[in-house]
């Protein structure tokens, strides 16, 4: 005999564990049981959000290796940028740092200037 499905039981993985297994399984659940699942749903979609809209918002100030990395170039690029004030650093602590924000701007206009 099968062991039954307690709602305990039933995380986000075993859930999707047993829709990938049984893609035809027909499950009987509760109007109360299913309006709960749905706001905790929705409940974890609006937590995600906020936090991927803050993650967002937060400046950063990555490297100059950091820069080259993610945008692809060498650092005589980064300084040919600089003097041209494409993409100026600033001074932190006597090093040079980048805005992401000022990265992220320049990524989708990158291939015009390079």
């Amino acid at each position: 005999m099968e062991k039954p499905i307690t709602p305990s039981c039933l995380s986000d993985k075993n859930l999707i564990t047993l829709a990938e297994q049984f893609p035809n399984l027909q499950v009987t659940i509760s109007l109360s049981d299913l309006i709960t699942a749905n706001r905790q749903l929705v409940e974890m979609t609006r937590a995600e959000l906020e936090k991927q809209i803050t993650d967002a918002n937060t400046e950063t100030y990555p490297s100059v290796d950091k820069v080259c990395e993610i945008l692809g170039v060498v650092k005589s690029t980064l300084w040919r940028w600089e003097k041209k004030g494409v993409l100026v650093p600033i001074k932190v602590g006597g090093k040079n740092r980048y805005k992401m924000s000022d990265v992220r701007q320049l990524l989708g206009i990158k291939k015009t200037i390079a």
